[in-house]
């Protein structure tokens, strides 16, 4: 049966959008157009998942939420805004808001969200928040990692978690927030690798108004934003040496500075960092202070790799094939024996993001209700699935032969820099300044 989303909104235009992402995705949509109508609507009929507009006549987005979670604790609600303040924003996530979306809307947006949502008929999902994270596995080591989670969940010790690009580690990270008792609060995540080290320190600390050139308005950090709750640094390793001395001190102190501000702000924040990079590496190389990582390092967990938990494989795999069965409206039973022989003889360097990849599109391909090995190695180009790359080499400069690399790594990867980097072997900071080459010289021809 298709899941049902009530979508509370006055404006057509965005009707219209939402409701054409959502038949991709295989799911069902009733429209209503206040908060009111939306309240009554949803104590008549059982839904999976309300999406509100912010602004509503009648009854306001938030104050919609709360009267949700008063009748269903469990019914996950998302909110979007065109111009969203960031304590409507605070309070939504307080509230027990899913997620909190701005316009406009993109497919992946919509997709991201609507892909994790519990059916209205689970209760297992719907009386335990704590599943909402389920980690698949039958690794004796996975288990064991996920057992020590449990136990220092309810700690506030810092949690570095190192793995591959793949590996899951902010799953793990919401995995831990969940299982703690800071899970009604915040979990608030930055990539530090993402931003330019200009815009980091305000996006971590925040900044107040004329801070700098154009510092319009005071903005709160993420580390106010995930006061009593749990703020993940991911890929930390990328952060900026200076900028590790200024988080050195606030993990001391438990306080931040903001940008142009005159007083410290105190903070109860719960700290989980990541990185695919060996530390220990770029503690030697002058790139990352010991003494923070020291700070960082209470809670050491290291995720293996996908090529040594070849008995999860199959487990993943039939796990992928059910989630997108709902997304897209497939009817899949399994895989062959055939295929899974396949699938656990292949090196997974982009780890269990690639093998979902590759379940994601032998889903949709198969012709029959079962995945074949040839479904797992058909494309729209002959490519060599150990390297990543096409076998043929294209002629060039070097660096124009840099350049196609590049372009063909973030095209593989749907334009996900973090892992067209790990592939590349550069660290995103690198990949980040070559694109930024490539687009200044095409302004300048």
């Amino acid at each position: 049966m298709a899941k049902k989303v009530l979508l509370v909104e006055s404006s057509t235009e965005s009707v219209s959008t939402i409701n054409h992402m959502l038949q991709r995705t295989g799911l069902t949509l009733c429209v209503a157009n206040d908060g009111v109508s939306a309240f009554n609507q949803l104590r008549r009929d059982n839904f999976d998942l309300v999406v509100s507009e912010v602004s509503l006549p009648c009854m306001s987005g938030i104050d919609l939420l709360k009267k949700i979670k008063e009748i269903k604790a469990w019914l996950p609600v998302v909110l979007f805004s065109a111009n969203a303040r960031v304590r409507d924003a605070v309070e939504a996530m307080k509230l027990g808001a899913y997620d909190f979306m701005l316009k406009p809307f993109t497919y992946e947006m919509v997709k991201m969200v609507t892909s994790q949502i519990p059916a209205a008929g689970n209760q297992t999902a719907q009386g335990n928040p704590k599943e909402k994270y389920k980690i698949v596995t039958d690794d004796a080591e996975m288990k064991r990692l996920l057992d020590e989670a449990r136990c220092v969940a309810g700690s506030r010790a810092s949690i570095f978690i190192q793995g591959e690009s793949g590996t899951g580690k902010e799953l793990f990270a919401r995995f831990v927030h969940q299982h703690s008792d800071r899970r009604e609060n915040p979990f608030v995540a930055i990539n530090c690798a993402a931003l330019p080290e200009t815009l980091l320190e305000s996006e971590l600390f925040g900044h107040e108004k004329g801070a700098f050139t154009g510092a319009a308005m005071r903005k709160k950090g993420k580390f106010e934003l995930a006061n009593h709750g749990t703020i993940l640094l991911d890929e930390i390793s990328e952060m900026d040496f200076q900028l590790q001395s200024k988080l050195l001190r606030v993990l001391q102190e438990k306080e931040i500075d903001r940008l142009g501000g005159t007083l410290p702000i105190p903070i109860d924040v719960r700290v989980i960092s990541t990185t695919n990079r060996d530390i220990e590496t770029e503690i030697d190389a002058g790139r990352f202070r010991e003494d923070l990582f020291y700070r960082l390092n209470i809670i050491p967990v290291h995720l293996p790799p996908l090529r040594e938990r070849v008995n999860d494989i199959g487990l993943l795999a039939e796990h992928f094939i059910q989630k997108y069965n709902q997304i897209e409206n497939r009817n899949v039973k399994g895989l062959t024996q055939e295929a899974l022989a396949a699938l656990q003889q292949m090196p997974w360097k982009g780890n269990i993001r690639e093998l979902e990849n590759k379940i994601e599109r032998a889903t949709l391909i198969c012709r029959d209700d079962i995945v074949e090995e040839k479904d797992l190695v058909a494309g729209f180009g002959k490519r060599d699935d150990r390297a990543g790359f096409q076998t043929d080499i294209p002629s060039g400069s070097l660096k124009e032969l840099e350049q196609k690399a590049i372009y063909q790594t973030l095209d593989r990867t749907e334009g996900n820099r973090t892992h067209a980097a790990q592939i590349l072997g550069i660290s995103v900071r690198t990949l980040r300044n070559k694109l930024n080459e490539y687009r200044d010289k095409m302004e300048a021809a």
